[in-house]
């Protein structure tokens, strides 16, 4: 009988947990290690998910457990109004890598609390209240971050904060916008921000978004849109805010994924991956922008701003993706992993798209591919049996598309790690369908 079943744990289990959402494997993970987690049968299951999409550098890596080690017994906590060298040597780090004059840093716990802390930010530079992300966001849970997140999670909270707008995402599998049978995202951007100048008292303080929609869809912005709402966001005095939480430090095969449209956000927020999936988060900003914020009274301190712990595993998270080129290896592992998705693709009509970039790829589950209609079942059947066969996936399933499968291994995984997670996948679609 397997360890997995432990009556005793999963009833605990129920009695317990608060349920936060979904369900959980019916695995009892013991540990992980690489790109592997093992169940309490010592099965090794292949994690195509960096944990929650998190960790860049594969599980245990022995740097950052050496890192995290030695300031658990040296130097974990403070209070936040002390300052210590792991916080300004990892913000020193970031303005020389961030794009433009990001040069100022906070450090956080969660994506969440960075985006909440951004908004906060954006609000008081601008004196307006006014936010607008996009229709199939994520963004946190926290009060702010949840009132610009439309993926999920919106209904029975009551309202969200006055002047929450959300306009739709360029979807190039599903436009909206078709312009002699391609894509319209130009006039799709115009007639969305026509209904927000609508619908605004005129006290419009953000854009939040994602360079890649994750819990989205992995809906990648096409080439030359981020510049296009950066110049509506300038038109209307807000401030764009870029959320790199999952494409931010190498993931796209870019140090952060703005850079490939050449864009430089006014506010820009790390999480996720700059902690390799230790709790970090970041947020960066333009020295005018800080100055202004700190000259009106700008607050957030939090329990765990400015601790020193995460602060040096984060700086350790970007010597070692420098030092061994994991930016230009996202780039080739990522062209690998699509092109045998792509190949999946030819063989299976279930299979209606494949999307994204470097080590953050998408595929679309769909009853068939000309009416592109979805097919919940299928995704579902289709990640229960990756399961089985020693792959953990993860599955979104939102209204109006089909399921969507993110896809993103480690970008230490090896090139027989990718091949086998391909393998597994094309196995288990072969024995759903």
């Amino acid at each position: 009988m397997t360890r997995n079943a432990d009556a005793d744990f999963w009833d605990r289990a129920r009695r317990h947990l608060v349920r936060y959402g979904g369900v959980f494997a019916p695995l009892i993970i013991e540990k992980a290690a690489g790109s592997f987690v093992y169940d309490a049968d010592g099965r090794q299951i292949l994690d195509f998910t960096s944990g929650q999409m998190s960790a860049i550098l594969g599980h245990g890596h022995p740097e950052i457990a050496a890192v995290a080690a030695h300031h658990v017994s040296h130097l974990d906590h403070l209070f936040s109004g002390m300052l210590s060298r792991p916080v300004v040597d990892l913000a020193t780090e970031l303005a020389r890598l961030a794009p433009g004059r990001l040069e100022r840093s906070m450090l956080l716990t969660t994506g969440a609390e960075a985006n909440e802390a951004a908004l906060r930010m954006a609000k008081l530079a601008t004196g307006g209240w006014e936010v607008v992300s996009f229709a199939q966001s994520w963004h946190g849970m926290t009060a702010g971050a949840a009132s610009a997140t439309y993926s999920a999670g919106r209904k029975g909270y009551g309202p969200a904060p006055a002047g929450s707008f959300a306009i739709p995402a360029p979807n190039a599998y599903r436009p909206t916008f078709e312009r002699n049978g391609c894509p319209d995202w130009q006039t799709e951007l115009d007639y969305a921000f026509a209904l927000v100048d609508r619908q605004s008292t005129g006290n419009l303080a953000a854009f939040l978004a994602e360079p890649i929609l994750s819990s989205g869809g992995i809906i990648a912005l096409p080439s030359g849109y981020l510049a296009a709402l950066k110049r509506k966001c300038l038109e209307r005095g807000m401030l764009l805010i870029l959320d790199e939480a999952q494409t931010g430090i190498g993931r796209t095969g870019l140090m952060f994924a703005c850079e490939r449209d050449g864009v430089v956000p006014d506010i820009l927020t790390l999480s996720k991956t700059l902690g390799a999936g230790l709790p970090l988060a970041a947020v960066v900003t333009t020295p005018e922008i800080e100055d202004l914020c700190h000259d009106r009274g700008f607050l957030f301190y939090t329990t765990h701003v400015s601790d020193p712990l995460p602060a040096a595993v984060g700086l350790k998270v970007l010597e070692i993706v420098q030092r061994d080129g994991l930016v230009a290896r996202a780039a080739q592992a990522g062209a690998r992993l699509a092109s045998g998705l792509r190949a999946l693709q030819e063989g299976f009509d279930c299979i209606g798209d494949v999307r994204g970039h470097g080590l953050l790829q998408g595929v679309e589950i769909v009853a068939d591919r000309s009416t592109k209609r979805s097919a919940p079942e299928l995704g579902d059947a289709i990640t229960r049996r990756c399961l089985d066969l020693g792959l953990s996936m993860n599955i979104v399933q939102l209204p109006g598309m089909g399921g969507v499968f993110r896809i993103a291994p480690p970008l230490t995984a090896s090139d027989a790690e990718i091949d086998l997670g391909v393998d597994i996948l094309g196995r288990a679609i072969a024995s759903s369908v």
